[in-house]
């Protein structure tokens, strides 16, 4: 009879086979994962997402975390957004034959001094101006032109005298640290002209013994010339290495082409790599200083045959 009571009612593992919770194998990785843990086990797993999800907003970008982009966006609108008042010409020749006009605005409100010094160079007002003077080098990404060199006899005298040289040549380095300070991005971008105003890789002035009333005194010599503030250069590329010793005056607005057709005439190469040269630089040969001068020169004779202000 037991037997047949057996039969009938089966154990109740066989009726009701356990299987684990769907929460349970949502979480499981493989076929013999562990049975489910323990409920302090579980408690911790719900404290970890508690603090996960408390931490969340911690890690989403803020208005605050984005402002020094913002920051960085406003010092390079200082290089950039400039206006320009007045307006220059330039004509321009290669080998006598005419090529066309370049418009220049001009930033009188940001380089006051450049820009009344370029004007004045432009339109003879100091006795002297651009007019048949020549492009001296042509570089990858700029065009220089030579300048003025009797420009700023004042500016020689006032160094020798120990006077205020930075008044004597108008106050151009001054007004270059000015923008320096402003703009910390490339300011010599595709377009500008600039005047040069100094010489980052001109070398200290050197020490030297000097007898004096019978003793002796520690003079210092300088060594080379700064610029006389009269050169300039037109950038056909963004330039950044002209930033160091160029006072941005103003843009090209008309005329990109002629500034582009004077940077396609061939110039001589430049040979620094050759091991004459390096000898000859390192042991002071002034030859190689005269050769260095004469790289990257145009071959062709590029000349400025008409200059002047728009009204």
């Amino acid at each position: 009879m037991r037997h047949l009571l057996q039969s009938l009612n089966p154990p109740p593992h066989l009726l009701n086979p356990p299987s684990p919770p769907p929460t349970f194998h949502s979480h499981s990785h493989s076929p013999h994962s562990p049975p489910p843990p323990p409920p302090p086990q579980k408690l911790i797993f719900r404290r970890e997402l508690a603090i996960t999800t408390i931490s969340l907003p911690l890690l989403l970008p803020s208005p605050s975390h984005a402002q020094p982009n913002t920051g960085e966006d406003v010092t390079t609108d200082n290089c950039g957004n400039q206006t320009s008042i007045q307006k220059a010409f330039m004509d321009i020749s290669i080998d006598n034959q005419p090529i066309g006009r370049i418009l220049i605005g001009l930033y009188k409100d940001t380089a006051p001094l450049g820009v009344s010094r370029f004007i004045s160079l432009l339109t003879g007002a100091a006795g002297i101006s651009y007019r048949r003077k020549e492009f001296i080098r042509i570089m990858p990404n700029y065009i220089q032109h030579g300048g003025v060199r009797s420009y700023g006899v004042d500016a020689e005298l006032a160094r020798k005298k120990g006077g205020n040289v930075d008044k004597a040549e108008g106050g151009l380095v001054a007004e270059w640290e000015a923008a320096e300070e402003l703009c910390k991005g490339t300011r010599n971008t595709a377009g500008t002209v600039g005047i040069i105003v100094r010489d980052p890789l001109k070398p200290g002035p050197k020490m030297k013994l000097v007898a004096r009333q019978g003793r002796l005194e520690i003079d210092e010599e300088e060594v080379g010339k700064e610029p006389n503030g009269t050169e300039f250069v037109i950038a056909v590329k963004d330039a950044p290495e002209l930033d160091a010793s160029t006072l941005v005056v103003g843009k090209v607005l008309l005329g990109m082409e002629v500034v582009e057709s004077v940077a396609l005439v061939k110039t001589v190469q430049e040979n620094t790599s050759s091991p004459y040269f390096r000898v000859a630089k390192l042991i002071g040969d002034k030859r190689a200083v005269v050769a260095e001068r004469g790289f990257n020169r145009p071959y062709s004779k590029i000349l400025i045959t008409n200059c002047g202000l728009l009204e």
